[in-house]
Formats: structure tokens, C-alpha cells, sequence
């Protein structure tokens, strides 16, 4: 058997077979998007580059067969950068969002399209663990939140957005009066505990995750009930406390060392928490210059100073989040503060880089002309429906509303590879801009669609339904730059692929080809660790990179 050598390691390789798949076999990731084990390499898509260390040449792995004594590169800077350039050439042609312009808007970014989905499907357990992997709060969002989602919907340029908030209320409502409500599993114990100073919805969020991450939280509250400005200044009649109550009763069943009626206000105070504690996080509220002081912390104009990227205030293992840091803002806001500050903290209690969590996502931005149309074509014609005060929605109200949706996230988001590897790689969506053509949707009336914009052009699917025997199958059509995957004598995708539709889906890439009618449904996890990562700055890989996750199941 020829050895090789990849990253100073020796691997044993089979006669003839490439770098991508010997790697593979002793547990190394190289990145591909257009290759298949079984099928021929096309090497279009230039993301498996490594480096030949004896000629410093970049060459892709998918196509490369090895030979006695080859010693190649993979995890360094410079291959790093070249296989985020091929990625960011992808996405210059890209046409389609990763996840969809609601979810942008929602400051915690909640995976909307699927919490519609699942609502649509009558699966409201699901959607309550969809909720509640980004709010820990929905019950009492769903009645004093803005909506800034909705005026993220596209279709409010068309009819009224979808009424994302109310059915958000809805589901939580519905879990809270099932009689067993939703407790989210909690990861293995971390062995860190960290403070909580103020249980109003950012300190309430902040120590939900921190929770749900494994680790041992203490929440600190000067006055005799959790809450803070959702109990304060929200009406009982906008917000019953009866459901406030059992919302924050979620969260504290998860284990949390409770210690009402005590006030932390100065930094004798906060030196004993720091000593005691793995790290503090301060939601304590509105503060004035005095009040930062006090803490011995630099104030801002508005609160406590804080890397915003971070939440880090300047002194090492003291975070500030909510009004404390924004003197005022959207309760939404707050919560979503304390849902990254608990990702930060547990990185911090780790001895890891202080950095937020993986947020890429391609955008298709603007529409243009005639695009809302073709987008309608997928929802319900239904009108805009939201309950008057003081009621909810009913089962079938709910589904009618839920089905408005224009679906306009990827299917595929957090399965699609070309996301996963730009993710990890950074890749920069932007970087190549370009005008984009029209969105397209082909074969809405069949069993698989096809969206052209999301086509890297790999062939996998044209040599699996030629492999497959498929009388008609697929081809390329067009040269040069204008060269596209299409049906062959103008027939349709059913006619295309009557024996490997299943095959070609499952291998598309990107979500180009699958399954129409399809929902999605997603692990339960804080994080979900993916082999390989970016390089740091050392060119040193990180043992895994957190990504939000999305499964999908037909």
C-alpha cells in the first residue's frame, strides 16, 4: 500500500484512489463540494485544494491519485484562504438566503420558517423546541415584543406579514397549558459556575442557556420575584403574571441556585462574585454613571461599557448585557443578549477566544421586479389574521396563518454544505459581487424541484442519473459562462428522474435539487460540533466550530 503523508501524519492509502478519499479513511476532513466517492472527480468546485508540499503547488484532492511519498498540506493558512476564495466565487452566483429575512430581523434569530412549518404539521412539541432553542421567553414576548420580525417579512410588501409573533404565542401557550411542559435537556455538567446578577429577561435568558450548556448558574436579584421589567412595567392585562410565573418556572426548573431580595450594587460586592465564581454576568438593569462606578467598571454614555461583539466589560470575567449596558431597549433585544452571552461566557470559562457564534448566511437581498409573485406562489392566499387582545389563536386559525409563509429560507439551512464549509472557512458571501440574475423555481408542480441560482454545477446529479439508467436524466445545456443543468427535450424533472431522484437529491451540495413538500426538523442541541475549522491566526485548527443546527427529514 503507497504512503502519503498529510499534515506531518502518515496514512496508509489504497492503490489508485484519491487524496479526498484516503484522507477519509484515516478520519481527515477535506472539504468538497463536487465530488462523490464511486463517481468521477469533476474538480469544478476548487474547494478540496491542498498543498503539494514538495512543489508548493495547490491541487485539488478529489482529483489527485497517489503515489509512494506524496506529502501534502491541508490545514494551513494559505490553503485555508485559497479554498475560502473558491467558496466566495460560489457564492458571487448564489441566488437564494440561507435563512430568511425574518429571522435576520428578530434579534435573537429564531428559526421562524421552521417554527411555521412545524405549526403546519401539527407538531407543536417540535415547534416549542424550535422556540426555545432562541427565546427562553416566548409566552411573554409573544405579548409585549414589537415584532421586528414581521417587518422583516417579505410579504408585508404584499399583503401583511405573516403573523410570526402571535403564532410564536401560540405555541408557547399551548406548551404551557399541555400539562408537561417543554424542559430542555441540559449538556453534561461543565464543572464552571457563573453568576447572574438581575432576573429580568436578560438575566433570565442568559442563565436559560447558560443552563442548557452545562453549566452551574447563580441568579441574584435585589427584589422578591424574578422578572424585572416584564413584571414592573408590562400590564397584567397585556401580560398575566399567572403565565409570567410559569414561563420563568421553565427556566429555573432547569437548576438554578436562586438568591432573591439580594441587591449587587458595588464592587466589593462583585470582587466576592468574582472570586467565587467563573465569571460574572451583570443584567442588572438600568444604571446611571454612578451606578457603573460603584462597580468600579468604565461607564458609558448609556450604561456600562462593553465590547459589543463580546459583551466583556473592562474587567476580565465580568460581562454586562441588557439596559445595563443599552439604558433602554427592546425586551426581544434583551433576550437575545443574554442567549450570546451565554456563548461567550462558556467560551470564556474555557480558556477560549472570546468571540460570538458562527453567524454566516448568503442573503439574496433586495427582490427584484416580479420576484414577490413568484415567491407568493408557494404560501397560502390567506389573509392576515392576528386574535384580538386578550385571546389566542385556535388550531385551525393557527395552521391558516402558518401556511402564509413564503418559505423563503434554504430547505437545506444547516444541512447544505456550501453553508457548512463557508461557515468554518469564513468565507465572505460579498466579497465577488456581482448582479445577480432572477430567482427561478423550476417544476412546482412536480415531486423534485430545481432552483438554478443555488446550482454550483458539480454533475453529480447528471452522472448519477446516467449511472442510474435514467432514459432522459439530465444534462448540460449552454456553453462558457451561460452552461446550465437542465431536463433534456424540454421535459419535466418526473419525466427526469423516475429511479434516482432520491440519489441526486441526497447528493446535491446545496439544496439546488430536492424534494418539494418537505419539513425540516432540527436537533435539540445548544451547539452542534462540525470536524474541521477555520484557521486561527497561527494557522492552528480549533478542535470543532459551533454552528447552529438544522436537520432535515422528509
Amino acid at each position: 500500500m503507497p504512503k502519503i503523508v498529510i499534515d506531518s501524519r502518515e496514512i496508509d492509502a489504497e492503490p489508485g484512489e484519491n487524496i479526498v478519499d484516503a484522507a477519509a479513511r484515516a478520519g481527515i476532513e477535506i472539504p468538497t463540494l463536487c465530488y462523490l466517492k464511486g463517481y468521477d472527480p469533476s474538480t469544478s468546485c476548487q474547494v478540496c485544494l491542498v498543498k503539494d508540499a514538495r512543489n508548493g503547488r495547490l491541487v485539488p484532492a478529489c482529483g489527485t491519485r497517489v503515489v509512494e511519498g506524496m506529502r501534502f498540506e491541508s490545514e494551513t493558512p494559505d490553503v485555508h484562504d485559497a479554498r475560502r476564495v473558491a467558496l466566495e466565487l460560489l457564492l458571487s452566483e448564489h441566488v437564494g438566503d440561507c435563512r430568511a429575512p425574518c429571522d435576520f430581523a428578530c434579534p435573537c434569530h429564531m428559526d421562524i420558517p421552521l417554527m411555521l412549518e412545524q405549526i403546519h404539521g401539527q407538531h407543536l412539541r417540535d415547534a416549542i423546541v424550535t422556540v426555545k432553542r432562541d427565546i427562553a421567553l416566548p409566552a411573554a414576548l409573544g405579548r409585549v415584543c414589537p415584532k421586528p420580525c414581521e417587518k422583516g417579512c417579505r410579504r408585508n410588501d404584499a399583503d401583511g406579514p405573516v403573523a410570526v409573533c402571535d403564532l410564536k404565542r401560540y405555541v408557547a401557550d399551548a406548551d404551557l397549558a399541555s400539562g408537561d411542559p417543554y424542559a430542555a435537556p441540559c449538556l453534561p455538567d461543565s464543572g464552571k459556575r457563573i453568576a447572574v446578577v438581575g432576573g429580568g429577561p436578560s438575566g433570565l435568558s442568559a442563565v436559560y442557556y447558560l443552563r442548557r450548556a452545562g453549566h452551574a448558574c447563580a441568579l441574584f436579584e435585589q427584589r422578591p420575584e424574578l422578572g424585572g421589567r416584564l413584571r414592573t412595567e408590562e400590564r397584567a392585562e397585556d401580560l398575566p403574571r399567572d403565565l409570567l410565573d410559569a414561563e420563568i418556572a421553565q427556566i429555573t426548573r432547569l437548576g438554578v441556585d436562586l438568591h432573591l431580595n439580594t441587591a449587587i450594587t458595588d464592587q466589593p460586592q462583585l470582587d466576592s462574585l468574582a472570586s467565587e465564581f467563573d465569571a460574572v454576568v451583570l443584567a442588572c438593569g438600568v444604571l446611571a454613571s454612578h451606578g457603573v462606578e460603584r462597580f468600579g467598571l468604565k461607564a458609558s454614555r448609556k450604561g456600562i461599557d462593553v465590547d459589543r461583539e463580546t459583551y466583556a466589560t473592562n474587567r476580565p470575567g465580568v460581562f454586562a448585557i441588557g439596559n445595563a449596558l443599552r439604558g433602554k431597549g427592546l425586551v426581544v433585544r434583551s433576550c437575545a443578549d443574554g442567549k450570546e452571552v451565554a456563548h461567550i461566557v462558556g467560551r470564556f470559562a474555557a480558556g477560549r477566544k472570546l468571540e460570538p457564534a458562527s453567524d454566516f448566511s448568503s442573503r439574496m437581498g433586495k427582490l427584484l421586479p416580479g420576484e414577490l409573485p413568484s415567491l407568493m406562489e408557494r404560501a397560502s392566499p390567506s389573509e392576515r389574521r392576528v386574535p384580538s387582545h386578550g385571546t389566542d389563536y385556535d388550531h385551525e386559525s393557527a395552521i391558516a396563518q402558518s401556511i402564509r409563509c413564503m418559505e423563503c429560507a434554504c430547505p437545506s439551512h444547516g444541512k447544505c454544505k456550501l453553508e457548512r464549509y463557508s461557515a468554518i472557512y469564513g468565507a465572505d458571501p460579498n466579497r465577488f459581487t456581482k448582479e445577480r440574475p432572477p430567482y427561478e423555481l423550476i417544476g412546482r408542480n412536480s415531486s423534485v424541484v430545481f432552483e438554478p441560482g443555488k446550482c454550483i454545477k458539480c454533475e453529480l446529479c447528471i452522472q448519477i442519473a446516467r449511472r442510474g439508467g435514467e432514459p432522459i436524466g439530465l444534462s448540460f445545456v449552454g456553453r462558457g459562462f451561460d452552461v446550465v443543468v437542465s431536463v433534456p427535450f424540454g421535459r419535466g424533472l418526473d419525466e427526469a428522474l423516475t429511479n434516482v431522484a432520491a440519489e441526486c437529491v441526497e447528493a446535491c451540495p446545496t439544496a439546488a435539487l430536492r424534494f418539494a413538500n418537505t419539513l425540516r426538523g432540527a436537533p435539540d442541541l445548544v451547539t452542534l460540533e462540525v470536524p474541521g475549522a477555520a484557521c486561527g491566526a497561527n494557522g492552528s485548527v480549533p478542535p470543532a466550530c459551533a454552528v447552529t443546527p438544522a436537520g432535515r427529514s422528509t
